[in-house]
């Protein structure tokens, strides 16, 4: 059998589902009886069918599953939540051979699906392209086994290297990214379960931080406000999204604005990452200002940076970019130069 292949097509299925299926993970089923396949499908958005259910009602009626192989790109769930475990269906259906691309991280699951395949003597076949089906699935695999949201920090710098003037005279005199930069901008946050900015950002700015240049969800709105110096006539209290401020005053749910008190004395960062985590905020795009990213940057306290230059602008003198060593390649967008980085140091597990 070409295991290989057959997972392949089945991570390909999966990508369809993003970023529809979040926090749910993006999983492709693929059906094969004599190296053919005669099913597929893959979970589609969040609540709905898992992959293998999809799968297996596409399986014309005169195939019997029992002389099937079920290819599937995660570890099929052993638990309720929005839907019945995939499990006991592969069980009912008849499969007697299975093949999964990795363990699923999530503790209500990890291993207990497969166990529970072989207890009931089914053939289970785990780790076939098992870096790509974590690679696919890093926010969510990284969430789980790192106990934090994934990070990715984000930024816009000039030529010379500075991502705001001191004293700029309004918001365009400020500008630097074009308008392709904006709209990937924007859907990048309508990917994300959260945004986070420094108060000093909340402040000097006053966004909105939401999705209206592309169709998306606005994620939820994170910013650490120690003192409760914002005045809740700010943009980021508007009712477009849910917002959360770490303080030191006062835990308390306003409408869709919610207070967490955290320690002030201890690592913040930590804190709020810990906070996080309890709440299934799975990733964040950290926008700025220059001193949180440099807080997220020193602590090594991030899964991905972007940084966006345009090549044709300089300021001179300003507010200077976080320091970071971006590398030599890139993407355009617009007349925008995008460097991409991934952390080097591998997920947990791996």
């Amino acid at each position: 059998m070409r295991h290989e292949y057959y997972i392949q097509m089945g991570l390909d299925l999966a990508k369809k589902g993003w970023p529809n299926v979040a926090p749910n993970p993006m999983v492709g089923c693929v059906i094969v009886k004599n190296d053919m396949v005669v099913a597929s499908g893959y979970h589609e958005y969040f609540g709905g069918p898992h992959a293998e259910v999809n799968a297996i009602n596409n399986l014309p009626p005169n195939l019997k599953p029992e002389d099937c192989t079920l290819y599937v790109t995660l570890e099929p769930c052993s638990h309720f939540g929005k839907t019945p475990p995939c499990v006991d269906l592969l069980l009912n259906a008849g499969f007697k051979r299975v093949v999964a691309a990795c363990a699923d991280p999530n503790p209500k699951v990890s291993g207990r699906g497969i166990k529970k395949m072989q207890d009931a003597g089914i053939e289970v076949t785990v780790g076939v392209m098992e870096q790509k089906a974590r690679e696919l699935n890093k926010r969510f695999v990284s969430f789980f086994e790192n106990k934090r949201p994934y990070f990715i920090l984000k930024w816009a710098q000039t030529a010379d290297g500075f991502i705001s003037r001191i004293m700029p005279i309004d918001g365009s005199h400020n500008k630097i990214s074009g308008s392709e930069t904006d709209k990937m901008v924007h859907k990048l946050r309508a990917e994300v379960m959260g945004i986070m900015v420094g108060k000093n950002t909340v402040l000097n700015d006053n966004p909105f931080l939401t999705t209206r240049l592309v169709a998306g969800k606005n994620p939820i709105r994170i910013f650490i406000d120690k003192q409760l110096e914002v005045p809740l006539t700010f943009n980021i209290y508007s009712k477009e999204a849910p917002t959360i401020v770490f303080n030191a005053q006062k835990n308390e749910q306003s409408g869709n604005i919610g207070f967490f008190k955290i320690d002030f004395n201890k690592n913040v960062l930590k804190e709020v990452s810990r906070k996080l985590f309890e709440l299934n905020i799975q990733d964040v795009l950290v926008e700025g200002g220059k001193f949180l990213l440099e807080d997220f940057l020193n602590q090594h306290l991030w899964d991905e940076v972007l940084v966006f230059q345009n090549p044709d602008l300089a300021f001179e003198e300003g507010i200077k970019a976080p320091a970071f060593a971006i590398k030599n390649s890139f993407e355009l967008v617009g007349n925008d130069k995008l460097f991409r980085q991934l952390r080097t140091k591998p997920l947990v597990g791996q």
